[in-house]
């Protein structure tokens, strides 16, 4: 348990009351989809981190998702709640605002069914996009967005 309060404290510190995202540092779709996010983050509300790393296992760990059977982006907010897969990305969406969050009609279908949708992507995103061989680096400018 004092691994986890550890955890909190840090994401309390360096988090403040910004929103987390979770992704795969080495999927370039992934890595796109981070660079989208923050273009249009217009009031910085999220802060980043690769589920590979250190800190991305940890939080995995501390909320309960065991991180060898998700294949998926992760929204956490920390002490309210988190999501993952399309529930994530609509979450997202509706956060960034303006012509984005029409993404949210996609939540009249069952999330089931956007999820089959998502896991499809998602088994195929290495095929289709690519891999890196390590996590992105972030550029000087963007580090802060950067747990």
């Amino acid at each position: 348990m004092e691994v986890h309060s550890e955890i909190a404290s840090f994401l309390a510190m360096t988090a403040g009351n910004k929103k987390i995202i979770l992704f795969d540092g080495v999927c370039n779709l992934c890595n796109g989809a981070v660079q989208f996010i923050i273009k249009h983050d217009k009031k910085d509300i999220f802060r980043f981190t690769a589920l590979q790393s250190d800190l991305g296992k940890e939080i995995c760990s501390y909320i309960g998702v065991d991180q060898t059977k998700i294949d998926s982006i992760i929204l956490y907010n920390p002490g309210v709640a988190y999501y993952y897969k399309s529930s994530a990305a609509i979450e997202i969406a509706e956060e960034l605002g303006g012509i984005y969050s029409l993404i949210s009609i996609f939540k009249i279908l069952p999330e089931k069914t956007r999820n089959y949708i998502y896991d499809y992507i998602a088994k195929n995103r290495y095929k289709w996009y690519g891999k890196k061989e390590s996590c992105m680096i972030p550029i000087p400018e963007l580090k802060a967005k950067f747990l």
